[in-house]
């Protein structure tokens, strides 16, 4: 073996002679930019990759489709009539080695000569996003600390490996890319000489396929969307962002935004960012990683905004340009079940607004259409404006539950946890008893009361910054169980769904309870310090409240300033993010119309949908 090359920079990685391994976990992107970058620096003669013997041919024709993504299939030994898939992506640290080596004119070496059975090692890495922060000397490190199970057949398996390095020209320079599993069982293998495996070689038959642009999403480790940035990331190693796993997620999100709106016609607002940032987060650190994947991405955005988004995510990050779906080998769609095991399924309903009519049963009766262009629109007389009932009664309900809701995030703030003593007080805390089990306590919650009622309710969809909401109104209830009712919306006779009868959407509206007493909101002097709109729907709110809260629904909580006018008022502002609140509840409620008289709600039925 040869001393240490001096000249032979030291980027944080093992060496042994002239041997310098760097351990990877396969087909993560982080690795595949640390393994280029050593190649391209270091500038070793051999490149040795853990891979098989019997699959170079192959791999290396795979690696001639690139940026196009193979799929290797050769026969199961363990199970007759099943199938092994090797999928060959550009993210892949073992993809990469070679593809670098091969630029850089080193001789690539597959160190798995492939004899007997391949051990299975079950292994759990460090979410590899960490090693932009930390580099790789110290993950490596952390890794280390806990080594994994070893078997006999693993150390059979990391002896043939050693046989192959220690084949190699004694006075070469090789970078030895492995996983990082096999890293410590390989390393003590080669303290000694090894002999020739004994065995036969496997004689595999191998078949290169391509797999269908739409499948990718559901084989590749990395999703195609970010295989497709480390590809133009790769090129010059810059800029950094390309191959930045996060951006990458920001950018899907952003993409699918704009789809979203085009076949929806709906957008998504800033609060819903918010939330889905704060909720993938979440779902990362519960599977143990710092970056979501894809699965946690389309989960967030089907929760936080619907299944149109949801679904847009998921056509976002599975674009792969590069990929096409007729090529000079056989093309196949696959599935995750049959490339992955412990696969986790997620079902989409898209609800997309359809040009055409729908077919529907024979006996249902049509919608009514005008006779004329711009009849409906001419029975519009102006003199006075009215709701639709079974609008009313559905706001109205939705009404009392954040009432409820409101009352309910308050008592969770006042209530307190204290060890059982002689009263079980208003129930055991599980939460806290869990926390405290060391102890051998059970705690248990008392729940202070709150004084006092939720008067006015207050809901903002949108601030409206680019004054899109144009139509403000005032209305009264019309018994004692209907709220007076102020609110801004779109212009309804800009879109005219019968005779007499607008459809809008609401920005935002404040109701409250007794009916009858609230004059026109919009027009009112005394609340002309709003800046906003919904400022002075929660002036409004403060005034009309006969009980002593106000439930403030909104994205941002109100300026700090309304604090001191609600406790001038005697009031208290319960304030609840919107997005606590169900999306298909507030896409439901959202829509309001209006209909120009009393006469036309015996009709509304018939075009109201």
């Amino acid at each position: 073996m040869p001393g240490l090359d001096e000249s032979f920079p030291d980027p944080g990685s093992l060496r042994r002679g002239g041997f310098h391994y760097l351990p990877v976990a396969p087909g993560r992107l982080e690795f595949a930019i640390e393994v280029r970058r050593a190649i391209r620096e270091e500038r070793p003669q051999v490149v040795a990759v853990e891979l098989p013997v019997t699959l170079e041919q192959a791999y290396l024709r795979a690696l001639e489709r690139l940026p196009q993504i193979s799929v290797l299939v050769y026969p199961d030994e363990k199970e007759e009539g099943r199938g092994v898939y090797l999928p060959i992506e550009p993210a892949d640290p073992f993809t990469e080695a070679i593809r670098t080596a091969l630029e850089s004119g080193a001789e690539v070496l597959f160190c798995d000569p492939d004899v007997g059975e391949r051990p299975h090692v079950p292994d759990q890495v460090p979410d590899p996003y960490s090693l932009g922060h930390i580099g790789l000397q110290k993950y490596i490190e952390a890794y280390r600390v806990y080594p994994q199970p070893r078997s006999e057949a693993i150390a059979a398996h990391a002896a043939g490996i050693a046989w192959k390095l220690q084949g190699t020209d004694p006075l070469a320079r090789v970078l030895v890319v492995l996983s990082l599993n096999l890293l410590d069982p390989v390393l003590d293998a080669m303290e000694e000489p090894q002999p020739e495996p004994r065995g036969r070689r496997r004689g595999r038959e191998v078949e290169l396929l391509n797999p269908h642009p739409d499948c990718l999403a559901e084989i590749t480790t990395e999703y195609p969307y970010l295989q497709q940035r480390y590809e133009q990331f790769r090129i010059a190693l810059d800029p950094p962002e390309l191959a930045d796993r996060r951006r990458a997620q920001l950018e899907v999100f952003r993409e699918a935004e704009k789809s979203y709106l085009a076949n929806a016609g709906e957008k998504v607002a800033y609060w819903q960012r918010r939330l889905m940032a704060r909720y993938t987060r979440n779902l990362a650190l519960t599977n143990g990683d710092l970056a979501a994947g894809l699965f946690d991405l389309t989960v967030a955005a089907r929760a936080v905004v619907d299944d149109n988004y949801a679904w847009e995510v998921w056509q976002t990050a599975n674009r792969y340009p590069a990929q096409k779906a007729e090529c000079e080998i056989e093309t196949v769609n696959l599935s995750s079940e049959e490339i992955w095991r412990n696969t986790k399924k997620i079902r989409l309903r898209r609800r997309l607004p359809r040009p055409k009519q729908r077919l529907r049963p024979l006996g249902l009766k049509p919608r009514k259409k005008e006779k004329l262009e711009g009849e409906w629109a001419r029975e519009f007389d102006g003199q006075a404006i009215c709701s639709y009932p079974p609008e009313d009664l559905v706001i109205e309900d939705y009404g009392r539950i954040l009432k409820k809701k409101a009352k309910s995030i308050l008592s969770e703030e006042r209530s307190r946890s204290e060890p059982f003593a002689s009263s079980l007080l208003d129930g055991i805390d599980l939460r806290e008893t869990i926390r405290n089990w060391h102890q051998g306590k059970i705690y248990v919650r008392q729940f202070d009361k709150i004084a006092g009622e939720v008067g006015s309710v207050i809901v903002i969809f949108d601030p409206d910054p680019e004054d899109r909401y144009t139509y403000l109104t005032t209305w009264l209830g019309e018994h004692q169980n209907e709220s007076d009712m102020a609110f801004y919306s779109t212009s309804p006779f800009e879109h005219i769904v019968g005779p007499g009868i607008g459809r809008a959407e609401y920005g935002g509206f404040l109701m409250s309870l007794p009916p009858r007493r609230m004059i026109d909101v919009w027009n009112d002097p005394d609340y002309d310090f709003a800046e906003t709109k919904p400022e002075r729907l929660l002036m409004a709110g403060l005034d009309y409240s006969i009980y002593r809260h106000v439930a403030y629904i909104a994205a941002k909580p109100p300026r700090s300033v309304f604090r001191s006018i609600a406790s001038r008022f005697g009031r208290n502002i319960m304030y609840i993010p919107i997005g606590q609140l169900s999306p298909q509840k507030l896409k439901k409620i959202r829509a309001v119309h209006v209909l120009d008289s009393h006469e036309r709600r015996r009709d509304a039925k018939d075009y109201i949908w």
